[in-house]
């Protein structure tokens, strides 16, 4: 394979394929809950993607389309900090990827599996959410709710610097969030602005450096909880940069996009629960618009429970 160059347009292709997975693309409620001090959580789920990727149209490429499938395992822990509730939790995706597009009228393809990079995340609720054993926390009614967290991606998904697409970046990202819950009677209003800060990839393609600006962005939520435990969502979020440098020169692949989504919450028994979402792009501007389904399953233990 042939070194490209870093105004390539197959370079530029590649760098919005890397965007879809960025974090602040997620869609995710109920992350500054309460949750009793000392309960597990394990979490397995599975979701479908596909979609197609918005070019420049001064660039020579066009139909791009992609699709992907991803396996997650997960787990999380309820915890007390100096009174405050808060969590730490672990993601592993294992996915695969098919993407293809059209470049100067040459069909070019990519098609991989493998491990993406891994997420770790710690969130703490510093107002209206106290540490609480399960006793405690029968009796205890949110009113407003907020939090902060931060979410630390190291570069351990699948890279070979010989690929133009991987499924892991190569860097680094850390993404602090601050997290706003207001409950009025069933229903909750959630509220979530963050940014995603990334180191350089400093062997991009042969020994290139990839840098990427920040990306910024806020989600919010309108949450109903039923009285047998049943909860559904409806989700918004609306994110902003992360244009990319290769070896010094800029790209014009600074993204700007909304999505929507629903997300339905099923309690099994006890310990047991099913969690059902999709969600779709509803505008985008250089960038990945795409649609997605899932599903997870969700066991509890622990704290007494």
């Amino acid at each position: 394979m042939s070194r490209l160059s870093p105004c390539s347009p197959f370079a530029i292709l590649t760098l919005v394929l890397l965007a879809t997975n960025a974090h602040a693309q997620e869609l995710e409620p109920r992350e500054y809950t309460n949750t009793p001090v000392g309960l597990n959580f394990l979490l397995a789920g599975y979701a479908y993607s596909e979609g197609k990727i918005a070019f420049d149209p001064a660039l020579s490429v066009s139909n791009g389309q992609f699709r992907t499938n991803t396996e997650l395992l997960a787990y999380s822990r309820a915890l007390d900090v100096f009174g405050m509730s808060a969590k730490i939790a672990a993601f592993v995706p294992y996915s695969s990827f098919f993407g293809h597009a059209v470049e100067s009228g040459k069909a070019i393809e990519r098609e991989m599996s493998g491990f993406n990079e891994p997420r770790f995340r710690f969130s703490i609720n510093f107002y209206g959410a106290p540490a609480l054993s399960v006793k405690d926390f029968a009796s205890y009614h949110q009113d407003l709710i907020i939090g902060a967290s931060l979410q630390v991606t190291p570069p351990l998904g699948q890279y070979d610097d010989e690929k133009i697409v991987n499924l892991g970046n190569n860097h680094w990202s850390f993404k602090p969030e601050l997290g706003i819950s207001k409950a009025l009677g069933p229903w909750t209003l959630e509220l979530a602005p963050s940014a995603i800060f990334f180191t350089d990839n400093t062997d991009f393609f042969f020994g290139g450096t990839l840098s990427q600006a920040p990306i910024y962005s806020v989600q919010g939520h309108i949450l109903y909880s039923f009285p047998s435990g049943i909860w559904a969502s409806l989700d918004g979020t609306f994110f902003t940069g992360g244009r990319t440098t290769i070896n010094g020169v800029k790209s014009n692949n600074e993204q700007t996009s909304t999505r929507a989504g629903l997300t339905v919450a099923l309690p099994v028994d006890r310990y047991n629960s099913l969690k059902l979402y999709a969600s779709t792009g509803t505008s985008t501007r250089t960038g990945s618009e795409f649609k997605t389904v899932g599903i997870a399953w969700q066991y509890r233990w622990g704290g007494g429970y």
